[in-house]
């Protein structure tokens, strides 16, 4: 047996079925917001990975460490898992097969001996030279149906999440 969803605009895969527990709580996980911005997300993430996997051979995760290194000269390996949101274990593999493969390079902090600081080196900026602007057309293709103003409210939307964020993790200590 099939039970409609409530919300009568929603697509027809959006139902409750036989396994689904009615004696427990219900997350509408296609309404969740975490959840649809996550998938939103890697799905976004794997179509501008399709541009330069084969080409350069790296991955969304390694694209990630050279985007913010890129951008942010100089980071510790803690300041790449901060940058991109991913978990630490995760960037010391991927900066670890950077670092392999002569993408990356690590020194140490001028006034610090004991910190270590990464970089790109030459062939890891010509990676990047050359996947900006791949990565930067996507996007142009991703919102060429939304108008400018469109775009500042997306903007503004996302700028508000971040803000609401900071408040789950900070509460009463909002960004301004």
């Amino acid at each position: 047996m099939t039970i409609a969803a409530t919300d009568v605009n929603a697509p027809l895969d959006q139902t409750l079925h036989d396994d689904a527990p009615l004696d427990h709580a219900l997350l509408d996980l296609e309404h969740f917001l975490p959840y649809r911005l996550s998938v939103l997300s890697n799905r976004i993430s794997q179509v501008i990975a399709d541009t330069y996997a084969a080409r350069f051979g790296i991955g969304i995760a390694e694209w990630r460490a050279i985007a913010v290194l890129g951008r942010h000269s100089g980071l510790s390996a803690n300041g790449v898992a901060e940058r991109t949101a991913m978990d630490k274990v995760a960037v010391s593999r991927t900066l670890a097969r950077l670092l392999e493969r002569g993408l990356v390079q690590r020194d140490t902090h001028g006034d610090d001996r004991r910190r270590s600081v990464l970089e790109l080196s030459e062939a890891g900026y010509r990676i990047f030279d050359e996947v900006v602007p791949l990565a930067l057309a996507r996007e142009r293709a991703l919102l060429a149906h939304f108008s400018d103003d469109d775009r500042r409210q997306l903007d503004a939307l996302l700028t508000k999440l971040s803000k609401g964020l900071q408040d789950l993790i900070q509460p009463g200590v909002a960004e301004d």
